[in-house]
């Protein structure tokens, strides 16, 4: 019962991100990561490259997208799980531990993700790097946001 529960409660938290991200970019015109990039990396790796000088240039492979939006929300509810076993039940539904560890989340990106993709760290290789470090920093505290919202959702309607 507990996996059911980690795994909706990532699928929505995630979800609420993606929602969020969807909004941003409708009304203000933000760019989100493109999440064929994510899959691009992960379907290199058997190939031998865990590490980019530049992803956008290297070459596009079949079924890039789809996997990197499957990686997106299988990263989702690994968060959950994560955070469903750091922080004690009691203080599951507080707001700040959530969106603290939803913020704690975006050292993920920030030190494994980005500088595998060429990057650098904190996306400091890119022309507006602190634009980017933002839009990662507001993602990943949404997604706190969305742990918060979907744990209070299942403990107390479903």
């Amino acid at each position: 019962m507990e996996v059911v529960y980690i795994f909706w409660i990532g699928v929505a938290a995630t979800m609420f991100m993606d929602l969020s991200s969807v909004a941003l970019k409708f009304w203000f015109g933000v760019q989100s990561l493109d999440y064929s990039l994510v899959g691009r990396w992960l379907l290199s790796m058997p190939k031998g490259f865990f590490c980019h000088r530049n992803i956008i240039n290297s070459a596009r492979l079949a079924h890039e997208k789809w996997v990197g939006w499957l990686a997106h929300y299988m990263i989702g509810v690994g968060f959950a799980g994560l955070y469903y076993l750091a922080i004690p039940s009691e203080q599951q539904p507080l707001f700040f531990c959530a969106v603290g560890f939803g913020l704690f989340t975006v050292l993920i990106p920030f030190f494994i993700m980005q500088p595998c993709f060429g990057f650098g760290i904190a996306a400091r290789r890119v022309p507006s790097a602190w634009q980017a470090r933002l839009k990662s920093v507001f993602a990943h505290g949404v997604f706190g946001i969305g742990l918060y919202l979907a744990i209070h959702l299942f403990n107390n309607v479903v």
